[in-house]
């Protein structure tokens, strides 16, 4: 099966994302989300993104309004759903994401495949809201996704091969570099970092170290391209705890287990870069 015809559902920081790289890559995009304002405040931030590209030489100006024109955005699930492939990027909630898959199922052919881009959420559960399990996939991007070459294609229990083999070779399409997983909690890369994140903010908050301190130490003596702190604040701090939550939960392992410093931080609103404040300070 070939993919030629794409939507995203959720117009957040993944599925804006997720758009702009298909888009770049000349894809018309069709993104849905629930109000003309989430949209158009997203999309906003899509232009900036662009804007910068052109600004520092990677992009002209002329290609960079091409890519806008492709990125189609609606509040009606109906304009989103004659497509081959439709890439779900709403929030970390199953209950969530099983009403959404339930809405596709009923939307979509019958030869559309359904893929989550969920990293710590069961594809199988998810796809039993439906009634084409065998087309139902996790197709994990990451943040920013127009830079970041991985895509993790995760099979469910009854994801057919052909599903897993049609979304392997899109991914090539788009210019990304696609890792098969067989479905389990936080897949590959969301398992190990998490871990690592979890003892970064264990470090903190035992007062071995500042912040700065710990996330040079972690660039410098391991390679990281960003620290494990700083890459928290890019996550959401909101969104961190989530998926450890739900990794201690599904693993048993506490690990997993985020810090109550973690919560208190949620509770204070200091979410990471979205909010402009989180283990750093960006309003500065």
């Amino acid at each position: 099966m070939e993919i030629n015809k794409v939507s995203v559902v959720g117009a957040g920081v993944m599925g804006m994302g997720i758009s702009q790289a298909l888009a770049q890559k000349g894809f018309s995009v069709n993104v849905g989300d629930l109000s003309e304002d989430i949209l158009e405040r997203n999309l906003g931030k899509t232009r900036k993104n662009l804007q910068s590209l052109v600004d520092r030489g990677k992009m002209s100006a002329e290609e960079a309004k091409e890519v806008l024109t492709r990125i189609r955005t609606t509040t009606k699930m109906q304009d989103i759903a004659d497509v081959d492939l439709v890439i779900e990027a709403v929030v970390e909630n199953m209950e969530l994401k099983k009403q959404v898959f339930t809405e596709l199922d009923e939307l979509c052919p019958t030869g559309t495949i359904l893929a989550t881009n969920t990293s710590i959420l069961s594809p199988t559960e998810i796809g039993s809201a439906t009634k084409r399990p065998d087309k139902t996939i996790g197709m994990h991007w990451f943040n920013p996704a127009p830079v970041m070459r991985l895509i993790e294609v995760t099979a469910g229990l009854g994801t057919s091969e052909e599903t897993i083999e049609a979304v392997m070779e899109f991914s090539r399409k788009v210019g990304k570099t696609p890792v098969r997983v067989n479905e389990a909690p936080g897949g590959i890369v969301s398992r190990i970092l998490s871990a690592m994140r979890n003892a970064a903010v264990d470090i903190l908050a035992e007062g071995v170290a500042s912040a700065e301190d710990i996330d040079t130490a972690m660039k410098l003596g391991a390679g990281l391209p960003i620290g494990p702190l700083e890459l928290i604040d890019l996550v959401g701090v909101d969104i961190h705890v989530i998926n450890s939550d739900n990794l201690c939960r599904e693993l048993g392992d506490l690990k997993y287990r985020p810090h109550a410093l973690l919560r208190k931080m949620v509770r204070a609103g200091y979410l990471g870069r979205k909010s402009g404040r989180g283990f750093y300070d960006y309003t500065k």
